[in-house]
This record gives C-alpha cells, sequence and structure tokens, in this order.
C-alpha cells in the first residue's frame, strides 16, 4: 500500500553569494518577494498539498529563517494594543503555517548531502524536496499533481520544464520516454549542466521533487562528484534505472507560471510578476509600468 506524504523537506544552507552584499548578514531566503520571504512562498506551496511537517536544512547565520516561522510575542503585543488586526494577522500567518523543524547541515557538500541530512526526520517514508529558488505559483498547482503521480506510480517524482534549448546548459536536462499522460513521462537518464549539442531533451529538472526513501542508502553510498559535492541528479540517475526494485523515476511537465529568485534578474521579474497580479498593487503598478517603459530604447 502506498504511504500517504505528510513531510517535506528544504534545503536552505546556502551562502547566497549571487545576492551579496544584501546576504552578508541575511539569509537568501529571507529577501523578500513583494511583502513575504521567498521561503514562506515555498513553505505555504507545501502546506497547500497537504504537507504540513515541513524540515528546513539549514547552515550558519540562518537564524531568521527559525526566527520569521517562531512567535514574535511583543511585536504582536504591539499591534494588538494599537487595534492592526491586519498587520497581525500576517505576522500570525507565518508563525501558524505549519508544524516546522529545523537541521543543521554541517558541511556544504551539495543537494544530496542536504537531502540525507533529513533521513532522521523523514524515517522510512518517501517525502517532497522544495528548493527555495523555485516559486511556484499558487494558481498553477504542481506540487499536488507530483504527490497524485507517485500514489499513482509508485515512484520517484521530478517537476521538468520546457526551456531553451540555448538555455539548457543552466539544468538538469532529462532523458525521457512517454507514457499514456502527455504530461507525464519516464525518465531514463539525466544530465547535469549539458551544453545544447549533447543535451537529451529541452527538459530541464527544476526544484520540486517527490523521493522514495530508497535514496538515502543510494546517497549513502555516493561520492562526491562536480565541484566535490554529492549531486542528488547522481541519486536519481541510479533510481531511474531501477536496479534494486526503485520503481524508477518520472517527470511531470509543468506548464504553469514559475518565478526563480536564485539569480538578481529574474529576482526582479519575479517580484514584478508577482506585484502586477496583486489586487493591491496591479491596478496602480500596471498603468505606471506601462508609462515607465515606454521611454526605453531597446537598441
Amino acid at each position: 500500500m502506498t504511504q500517504r506524504i505528510t513531510k517535506a523537506v528544504i534545503p536552505a544552507a546556502g551562502l547566497g553569494t549571487r545576492f551579496l552584499p544584501a546576504t552578508k548578514a541575511m539569509p537568501k531566503e529571507m529577501l523578500p518577494v513583494v511583502d513575504k520571504p521567498a521561503i514562506q512562498y515555498v513553505v505555504e506551496e507545501a502546506v497547500d498539498a497537504g504537507l504540513s511537517d515541513v524540515l528546513l536544512v539549514t547552515g550558519r547565520n540562518k537564524n531568521a529563517l527559525e526566527n520569521h516561522f517562531d512567535r514574535v510575542a511583543e511585536l504582536e503585543a504591539t499591534l494588538e494594543r494599537k487595534g492592526d488586526t491586519a498587520k497581525l494577522e500576517k505576522v500570525n500567518e507565518s508563525t501558524e503555517l505549519a508544524d516546522m523543524h529545523y537541521v543543521r547541515q554541517g558541511d556544504p557538500l551539495g543537494l544530496g548531502h542536504a537531502v540525507l541530512r533529513a533521513r532522521m526526520h523523514v524515517g522510512d517514508h518517501p517525502f517532497a524536496v522544495l528548493l527555495g529558488d523555485d516559486i511556484i505559483d499558487a494558481r498553477d498547482p504542481l506540487l499536488t499533481r507530483m504527490l497524485a503521480e507517485h500514489d499513482r506510480r509508485e515512484a520517484t517524482i521530478v517537476a521538468l520544464l520546457e526551456v531553451d534549448p540555448d538555455s539548457i546548459h543552466l539544468y538538469g536536462a532529462a532523458a525521457v520516454e512517454p507514457t499514456d499522460d502527455p504530461d507525464v513521462v519516464r525518465v531514463t537518464g539525466l544530465v547535469e549542466k549539458p551544453t545544447a549539442d549533447v543535451a537529451p531533451s529541452n527538459l530541464a529538472v527544476i526544484g520540486r521533487y517527490v523521493l522514495r526513501p530508497e535514496v538515502f542508502d543510494i546517497l549513502d553510498r555516493t561520492e562526491p562528484g562536480k565541484g566535490g559535492e554529492i549531486q542528488l541528479t547522481d541519486a536519481l540517475m541510479e533510481m531511474a534505472a531501477d536496479i534494486e526494485g526503485t520503481g524508477g523515476v518520472y517527470g511531470v511537465v509543468f506548464r504553469g507560471r514559475r518565478y526563480d529568485t536564485g539569480d538578481k534578474l529574474d529576482y526582479i521579474k519575479a517580484v514584478v510578476q508577482l506585484a502586477v497580479d496583486r489586487d493591491d498593487l496591479g491596478p496602480e503598478l500596471k498603468p505606471w509600468l506601462a508609462e515607465y517603459v515606454t521611454g526605453f530604447d531597446l537598441d
């Protein structure tokens, strides 16, 4: 019988060097996307998919993450005295979102190592992994579909996105075979950051995974690869071969809205895209933005 998935793991130990000096003293996961830190969007996605047990894999100088999801009695009391219930609700929203847990990664040995650090918390159960750099629009649910495919196929599920072939070198690329569902493919191989001429497809692996617990044993024996890090991709390649009855790996092809906050330019785009769709900001922002861009010379 398929085990119901209840736990989400969010690796959050990275140094955020691409956003220095902003991330010198603040975790990159706390960078605001409009008026919420990026990490909150990711936790909200997990909760919306039914995963209210959330483990953050953190590192040094990440205390702000724990503080954000904890109570702030003095602030709450001040807002209550002022009668500012709207702000009080926003403050309490992050506190009451999920059952939050934390573990330190220690040595920065890559995504595979970060996932391995979740073993004691997850145990012998399937679980979801969500990377904080990718924000998936709540109007285009992805994780819910991935969980359903896991239950249907009893296999590891990854999220795939069609990208411009000229951009595939920024991602892991999947070699795939079709299934009975046009939005689901069987993954037969993975190539980490290939050039366009050798990439097996333009289907890029993005930051959502539903993993079977066998991944822990595989990661435990996986040797460090590129950059001296333990790569999750290497473990997924072994699981895709289904040598030890792990059920194989399938990919859900995502066709919705995704915002990449891991790059400065894409981060700015994400803020603008989310802001223009907000009822409280969009009506004023859209005409201002339209007028602002008319003065640009694109040559």
